[in-house]
């Protein structure tokens, strides 16, 4: 029997512009999917922040491009921590599954690796559960 399962990501996009944040978020989005095989039928719902100093565009129409017409999506601005890293979009999509939650590829790609470096790139041979 399949588990409601959640599936951690971070990209830092390049600039703040609708086209920068769509790439960002629709590159992040598909390495996600693909890393756990995930089709969007799989999917219950997706979560997206974005650090303050993005503005240009809801992350979340990236997967409205992507064909996710269907799946409940939500937009929300990250805590603004002093220090903490910029122009970032982190995603949490909740998804049904049978994978086990230790065998869950969480994607944090580029820059945004330094956040979990034991995840960074896709990279979970190092798994570490917060």
């Amino acid at each position: 029997m399949s588990k409601v399962r959640g599936i951690r990501g971070a990209i830092r996009v390049g600039e703040n512009n609708r086209k920068s944040i769509l790439a960002a978020c629709t590159e992040l989005l598909q390495q996600m999917l693909s890393a756990n095989d995930i089709s969007p039928d799989e999917i219950v719902s997706i979560f997206f922040t974005a650090t303050d100093d993005l503005n240009a565009e809801y992350p979340a129409y990236a997967a409205r491009e992507m064909g996710m017409t269907h799946v409940p999506l939500l937009c929300a601005r990250e805590i603004s921590v002093p220090g903490s890293m910029s122009r970032l979009i982190r995603i949490l999509i909740h998804v049904n599954t049978d994978i086990p939650s230790k065998q869950i590829r969480h994607q944090y790609l580029g820059e945004a690796g330094r956040l979990r470096p034991d995840l960074a790139g896709g990279d979970n041979d190092h798994r570490n559960e917060d």
